[in-house]
């Protein structure tokens, strides 16, 4: 069933959303996210699996058109002649794979939350419909949104830390530290719906991707140690990874679900042979810089020191604390510039930097191969599979 009406909104990227219904955590953030530099305007939806929450979620939410479900959206849309432009897939990752398929092959844009896929298989078919699609493909690994990640990769790619050697990165928290059976809860500790990965891809995913997006390294194998601490927890919810990264550079990984005083503690540290970087999620308008055999520096955002990058990504005066909403919203916002252009039949400004589908499949690369070498006692496992 669908309900409602059509509108012409202009210039605004008309956007539709698959999940994210009444009390989804990461729909509401979508939402906020592409409003904030008022690049898209939500007009349709298929906001959850059950029809009457469906309704009732899009109704609630004002959206112009409404769906029970997201093939019945994506063939609707495509007809239309003021149809959706791009759709946001903010399901649990089981539905990513399918949904996603059925707008790209209607030449739909997708921008999907993270992981790509529960599984690499389903990964790896998902590459390819969006190489056969003129749809867009952009993945929400917000973090690589926040200005000082953006300046911590420009410095990098200036040799600012010289070779790369040493890269550490966590991401903890303790919210699953007990078996809970809460909605956030339920499906991230079900395999049948989050993959095999468990804290590995949840959060593993995104220090995986953080580290690589910063550096620029591509790490080709890791020894892995999972766990499944709470009894009868079916997916991992500790992980210990150690990397090798293409060019001789060595990396740690830790990333856990089950440890008390973490709330959502993502931290990042590179080491070159002329200096060393240092950042954390919860403290992100702050990057430390330590030249060797000199004394350490703080770049704020928007302070003195940093650069082009950075300044791309921020709203305000130094200062003034930008986020996790703000650093979601220049995803969304970067989407935005890559979809009006391929909209003019132009170049996006070469400056325009997303998550693409490429870095989604590393990341289920990434899962599977950490279980993987967990059954193999922390064997060294390819991630090139």
């Amino acid at each position: 069933m669908v309900t409602g009406r059509n509108e012409n909104i202009g210039r605004r990227i008309r956007l539709g959303m698959v999940g994210g219904g009444n009390d989804a955590f990461i729909g509401g953030v979508h939402r906020i996210a592409s409003r904030i530099d008022d690049k898209f305007e939500l007009v349709a939806g298929a906001l959850s699996a059950t029809p009457e929450k469906a309704q009732a979620s899009g109704e609630a939410l004002g959206l112009p058109r409404i769906y029970d479900d997201f093939k019945q959206m994506a063939i609707r849309e495509a007809r239309l002649k003021n149809g959706i432009e791009a759709v946001s897939i903010v399901t649990p990752n089981h539905v990513h794979y399918a949904a996603a398929r059925e707008f790209l092959k209607r030449g739909i844009h997708v921008i999907c939350d993270k992981p790509l896929t529960s599984t690499l298989a389903d990964a790896k078919k998902l590459v390819k419909a969006a190489e056969a699609s003129d749809a867009l493909f952009i993945l929400t690994h917000n973090y690589t949104g926040y200005p000082m990640v953006r300046q911590a990769k420009e410095m990098v790619d200036a040799g600012e830390l010289g070779a790369l050697r040493v890269v550490q990165v966590e991401y903890a928290q303790d919210w699953l530290t007990q078996d809970e059976t809460f909605k956030q809860a339920e499906w991230r500790t079900d395999p049948s719906r989050t993959g095999a990965g468990g804290s590995t891809g949840d959060i593993g995913t995104h220090a995986f991707n953080l580290a690589s997006f910063v550096t620029g390294l591509t790490a080709e194998s890791l020894a892995a140690d999972i766990q499944a601490f709470v009894p009868g927890r079916q997916v991992d919810d500790n992980a210990h990874v150690m990397l090798r990264y293409a060019g001789g550079a060595r990396g740690m990984l830790w990333c856990s679900q089950v440890a008390p005083g973490n709330e959502n503690a993502l931290k990042l540290r590179v080491y070159g042979e002329k200096g060393g970087l240092e950042w954390e999620q919860e403290n992100p308008n702050n990057l430390w810089f330590t030249p060797f055999g000199e004394p350490k520096r703080l770049i704020t955002r928007n302070g003195a020191g940093a650069g082009a990058a950075a300044g791309r990504m921020s709203r305000v005066p130094p200062g003034h604390p930008e986020g996790y909403l703000e650093g979601f919203a220049n995803i969304y916002s970067e989407a935005a510039e890559a979809i009006i252009a391929h909209r003019d039949g132009d170049r996006p400004d070469p400056a325009v930097t997303y998550p693409t589908i490429q870095d989604g499949l590393k990341g289920v690369q990434f899962v599977a191969a950490c279980v993987e070498s967990s059954k193999r006692n922390a064997a060294w496992v390819s991630l090139d599979k």
